[in-house]
């Protein structure tokens, strides 16, 4: 049984009104969601309320989720809206790209820091993220998401399908 067969069962179980099925898929993409608001939230407190804020939104939605696509793809696009939102609420604006771990990883040891932050690579990593997040923005929605899902969150093709 596939990820996306096991997760629409759940799905199925919570319209039922099992909610403890819920609590199964809570807990399965909590720290994939809260890393995904992340990007956009960066204070850590503020990252799980609005975890919670799009795990909820996503509950009170169940009963519209058709499965055309899967479960979680559906609570990526509920997250980032809920993380959008929530930024808008607090009149800032949502950021161009986000460092990922690997990123933040190199910022432990010295030299990989001198490495990473010589004049050179840092404006040569600002042009690059300048390009790739205008062709980006200049997709259509379904592809930004794909796209992201893609290669940001590293689903197969299978599950963004």
């Amino acid at each position: 049984m596939g990820e996306k067969s096991v997760d629409l069962d759940l799905v199925r179980r919570v319209q039922q009104g099992d909610k403890a099925a819920y609590d199964v898929l809570v807990r399965k993409y909590q720290h994939r969601i809260a890393s995904l608001i992340s990007r956009y939230v960066k204070d850590p407190v503020e990252v799980l309320d609005v975890s919670q804020e799009a795990f909820i939104k996503a509950y009170r939605g169940l009963g519209n989720f058709r499965g055309d696509s899967a479960f979680y793809t559906w609570l990526y696009r509920i997250a980032i809206n809920t993380a959008k939102n929530y930024l808008v609420t607090l009149g800032r604006r949502t950021p161009d790209y986000a460092v990922d771990a690997q990123d933040a990883e190199q910022f432990e040891s010295g030299t990989a820091l001198r490495e990473y932050a010589s004049p050179e690579r840092v404006l040569l990593t600002e042009e690059i993220q300048d390009v790739i997040t205008t062709s980006i923005e200049n997709l259509p929605e379904d592809l930004k998401v794909a796209i992201t899902l893609r290669e940001f969150e590293g689903l197969s093709y299978e599950e963004i399908a």
